[in-house]
Formats: C-alpha cells, sequence, structure tokens
C-alpha cells in the first residue's frame, strides 16, 4: 500500500485505511496544523480559507477520538446552513466508516418526529444547524451527558446568518463538554470574543495568505448590461465550454428567469435557492456533484451553504453587492489546490464595486471583449450540450465493494434490538463483532451493514436463521 502521511499522526489503522480509500494521502496546511493539537484535546480556534481542508481537519480527529460502543453522542458539529450538515455529515460518516461510526444529520426541513426517534437510537457523531439542535434540547431529545467535543464551522457565516446566540444556548447545554474547536474563513472582532468567552487557552491556527481569495483562481470579467447579458453568457459558455460550473445570480427570481432560459435553448442545468423545498435542494446538490448537470444556478445561500469538489467554474452572472460575497462565491472552484477561473459580468452601473472588491481580494479582475461566436462553434457548443454524461460516483461509493447492505423484515415495533441482530449475526461461524458495521433500527425494518467482504454469507446463513425467536424475511440492499 502506498505511504499515507496521515500515519504520522499515529492513527488508528481503520482511520488510515478509510482515509486512503477517500484519496486523502497528503495532509493541508491546515489539516497539518489543527490534527496534533486536536488530538491532543486541546481547544482550537482556526481561521483558513474556503476550499482548505476545514472539514477533514476537525473530521479525522473525531473520528479518532470517539468511542465506537458508547451509545450516546460523544461530539457535536454545529453547521450554518441545512446543505452544509448534510454533506459535513458525509464526510465525517465516510472518515469513520471503518470504524463503524453513526452519524446523524440534525436539521429543518424534515420532520422532527422522525429525527426524535433517530436520536434514540445509536449515534457517535452529530452534524446539526443550531436552530434545529436547539429544539431538540429544548425537548430534552437530544441527550448531552457525553459530549466531550464541540465544533462551531463556519463560524463568520454563523455570524452572519444571527445564529450566534442559538450557538451560545447550545453550548450551556453542554456540561461535559472537554474540548472547543472554532472554525472560520474570517477573523472578526465577533469571533475573537466569542473564542475569548467559550474556548480554555485555545491554540490558535491563522493560516493566512496575501490575498483574499485562493491563488489558483484566475478571475476575469466582462462588461455587460442586462439587455445583453443572457447572450453573453451563452457566448462566454461556448468559449470556455465548463464541465462543472456554479453561475451566481442576486435574487431568487433571478435564479427561476435564468434557468428557463437556460433550458429553452436546451442547456441542462439545475437550480438552487432558499424557496426550492428541501428535499428538492438535496436532490439538485447531489445531482450535480454525480455530474448529471454541467451548470448548477445559484443564490449566495450555496456560496457558503455547499461544498462541492472539482468547480472548474464560477460564474457572477450578477456581480455580488459585498465583496466577502464575491469571495464566498469564486471560493467554490481552485479548491485543494486544484486550478480554477471566475467570471464576472460587470455592468457600468457596477465599476465601482469591481473597484472594491479588487482592493479587498488584492487581485485585479482582468476584463476581456465579449468572444464573437461562429456557427460551427455554436453547433459543437449545443451537440455537446446534448451528450449523456458518464455519472461520477459519490466520494463514499469505494467502501461499497467491501461492504453488503440487508435489510430485515422487523424493527422497534416487533421490539427488535442491535443486541439481537448482533447475537444471531456472531453466530454464523467464521462472523465476529468487527464484521458488523451499522445497524440501523426502523419501525418495521431493520438496515444492517456487513463488512470485510462477508455480506454474501451472512445474507445465505440469516434465511434459516431464527432472529428474537422469529425467522426473518432477509433481503439485500442496494
Amino acid at each position: 500500500m502506498k505511504q499515507n502521511k496521515f500515519e504520522e499522526y499515529q492513527l488508528s489503522n481503520e482511520i488510515i485505511e478509510a482515509l486512503t480509500m477517500l484519496g486523502y494521502t497528503t495532509p493541508t496546511q491546515i489539516q497539518e496544523r489543527v490534527i496534533p493539537y486536536a488530538l491532543e484535546n486541546k481547544d482550537i480556534v482556526a481561521k483558513s480559507k474556503t476550499g482548505s481542508g476545514k472539514t477533514a481537519a476537525f473530521a479525522i480527529p473525531l473520528c479518532e477520538m470517539v468511542v465506537w460502543d458508547e451509545k450516546l453522542a460523544q461530539a457535536l458539529v454545529l453547521e450554518p446552513t441545512r446543505e452544509l450538515t448534510n454533506q459535513v455529515k458525509e464526510e465525517i460518516f465516510n472518515i469513520g466508516r471503518k470504524k463503524r461510526l453513526k452519524v446523524c444529520a440534525i436539521f429543518g426541513g424534515f420532520p422532527i418526529d422522525k429525527q426524535v426517534i433517530t436520536l434514540k437510537q445509536k449515534a457517535n457523531i452529530l452534524v446539526g444547524t443550531p436552530g434545529r439542535v436547539l429544539d431538540h434540547l429544548r425537548r430534552g431529545t437530544l441527550k448531552t451527558d457525553k459530549i466531550k467535543y464541540l465544533i462551531i464551522d463556519e463560524a463568520d457565516l454563523m455570524m452572519d446568518m444571527g445564529f450566534i446566540d442559538d450557538v451560545k444556548q447550545i453550548i450551556s447545554y453542554l456540561n461535559n463538554r472537554q474540548v472547543t474547536m472554532l472554525f472560520s474563513a474570517t477573523m472578526g472582532e465577533n469571533i475573537k470574543n466569542l473564542a475569548d468567552h467559550y474556548l480554555t487557552n485555545p491554540i490558535e491556527i491563522m493560516i493566512e495568505s496575501n490575498t483574499k481569495t485562493v491563488d489558483s483562481v484566475i478571475q476575469e470579467g466582462y462588461y455587460s448590461e442586462n439587455e445583453d447579458k443572457l447572450q453573453d453568457l451563452l457566448a462566454v459558455l461556448m468559449k470556455e465550454e465548463p464541465e462543472n460550473c456554479m453561475i451566481f445570480c442576486a435574487t431568487r427570481e433571478m435564479v427561476n428567469v435564468l434557468y428557463r432560459q437556460l433550458t429553452k435553448v436546451k442547456i441542462q442545468c439545475s437550480m438552487l435557492h432558499g424557496l426550492i423545498d428541501q428535499q428538492q435542494r438535496l436532490k439538485a446538490i447531489d445531482e450535480f456533484q454525480e455530474g448529471r448537470y454541467r451548470y448548477l444556478i445559484a443564490t449566495d445561500v450555496a456560496a457558503r451553504g455547499v461544498d462541492f469538489d472539482n468547480i472548474t467554474h464560477v460564474i457572477n452572472y450578477d456581480l455580488p453587492t459585498s465583496k466577502e460575497a464575491y469571495v464566498h462565491r469564486i471560493g467554490r472552484t481552485g479548491r485543494n489546490g486544484k486550478s480554477g477561473k471566475a467570471i464576472s459580468f460587470i455592468q457600468e452601473s457596477e465599476r465601482r464595486q469591481q473597484k472594491i472588491i479588487e482592493e479587498y481580494t488584492g487581485v485585479t479582475i482582468t476584463v476581456l471583449d465579449i468572444p464573437i461566436i461562429n456557427e460551427e462553434k455554436k453547433k459543437e457548443f449545443y451537440q455537446h450540450q446534448q451528450k449523456k454524461r458518464a455519472y461520477k460516483a459519490k466520494k463514499g461509493a469505494i467502501f461499497n465493494s467491501q461492504i453488503t447492505k440487508i435489510c430485515i423484515s422487523g424493527g422497534r415495533k416487533s421490539k427488535l434490538r442491535a443486541g439481537d441482530i448482533v447475537g444471531t449475526v456472531c453466530s454464523i461461524k467464521g462472523i465476529v463483532g468487527d464484521d458488523i458495521g451499522i445497524i440501523d433500527i426502523r419501525d418495521s425494518l431493520t438496515y444492517l451493514e456487513i463488512l470485510n467482504g462477508k455480506g454474501e454469507q451472512v445474507f445465505k446463513e440469516l434465511q434459516g436463521k431464527t432472529i428474537k425467536g422469529k425467522i426473518r424475511n432477509v433481503k439485500m440492499r442496494k
């Protein structure tokens, strides 16, 4: 096996194996600085740009330190948006997959009753938005007795979105908290005050740079007025032919309009904004990540609320009115050492804002002439749009070859418990506890993961075995 530089941190074999499978073999700068102190249970306040690998910087030590056989949650990660909560949950889950850690997401937009049932089951790490986490704490449905680790992620966005009072109230419930880590892309006075008040002798880690934006992002602009902007956008898309592109608009209405305009000319795209149903938002994110669409049209909610890999282009269809929003938007590309391009359409009335952005970022936006596209190039572009793309596997799909998912009839209503499943499975010759992954007991069904390539054997043996005195219907689950 190729040497993994994360081995230098004396991580367990399960974590190293998972990191290697996920392609994490060399720590980023923020990971190099954070992981050693986190493993020593030090409080940490860290500033680093978007796309620098902050999530893995806290996810790796968390997965290393939490104990699998403890039923109650030992760590709580707070995220400012639902989409980011879901993505961070998946990242932590993948890193802790070999340790069989159960990671649960808690956020609004879904019935709270189902989350209450989930919280009654085993959960090693919780990831949630402040509002829904606080709701569960007030109801008494989230037990904090064993929570030792608190992560406040994207602290500057928490401030911007007005969640900081909720965060403070959540902290008041965590009486057994031993370690607090705070991560932010910027470090204003309010965040420093928060760290001073709630963290104990924190290690300060500031990853500084000469510019506010990632150095690997090329920043270009085109002067264009509203009446010409759609045609100018199409010309730029034909010139650039981006494979994975986010297009930002100023309002939800403009997202809807541009989505209709692009689909009308048979450009496959999706859209994301705050008024779209939560299930549809998650679906749009998943489909974009899978490569079903080249273009995702979004409002600023997605600039900090979603974390995508391999975005080749960011286009500011509407120039943001905030210099900070510009940085957050273009931070979607040029991540993890990869190059990217940010393109902005700038109206005459926005040239002053252009200068403000340039002074803030320390980078001059290179203004180009709108490209002239010949008919042959246009034809090639639209033909390319209609070609079916090869879908990309999700990051955690790498584990699926070693994991078999099984569905068993019977659940909470028939008083089935995890111990009943473990006892039956471990009675099979050659199967031990380490071969059993996550057990998810629902009302009438139980989902079971079998590890180490032993799934076929367990599936066959369970056909004739009783579980809690009854032979159950057992099926393979995709």
